[in-house]
């Protein structure tokens, strides 16, 4: 098996998640079956359906999130400080300034469950992440975007 990188942020999300899901959502749906079945004739219950539905979304969910978690293996970019040396890793976060417009961003790269451009994290699957991986300070990643390739200088590397 595969082992999927996740942040200790990442999987408590992912924990808190499937928690929701078994303790709040399962027992919901089972109930919404229950009292669709009491309304008789199943073959013709629209209700019926779309809580059969939801459930097994509810229960595809539930082992997706089981299998990511049993899988993953958790990341602390706090430990990563001492090992990477100042080297953008998995879990690392990075000042970057684009070249061309002179503009900083921040990013962290973090699993692909993670991701979300809105709060700077973004996938270690995505093409700026791969070209920032194994770099440092000072160091300048040629990214290609759909719009042809940016240039951003590495300004700092943080492990946070």
């Amino acid at each position: 098996m595969i082992k999927v990188p996740l942040t200790v942020v990442g999987a408590e999300l992912l924990k808190a998640e499937l928690a929701h899901l078994k303790s709040v959502e399962r027992p919901a749906v089972i109930a919404a079956i229950a009292e669709a079945r009491s309304h008789g004739d199943l073959s013709e219950n629209a209700e019926y359906d779309a809580a059969k539905e939801k459930q097994g979304f509810v229960e595809g969910r539930i082992a997706e999130l089981e299998g990511k978690l049993s899988n993953s293996q958790i990341i602390d970019p706090k430990e990563m400080a001492d090992t990477a040396e100042g080297r953008i890793v998995f879990a690392a976060t990075v000042v970057l300034q684009d070249l061309e417009t002179e503009a900083e961003v921040t990013y962290q790269i973090v699993g692909d469950d993670e991701a979300d451009i809105k709060q700077g994290k973004i996938s270690v699957s995505s093409p700026i992440a791969r070209a920032l991986i194994g770099k440092y300070e000072g160091d300048v990643a040629d990214v290609q975007a759909p719009g042809g390739i940016r240039e951003y200088e590495v300004l700092e590397v943080k492990y946070i």
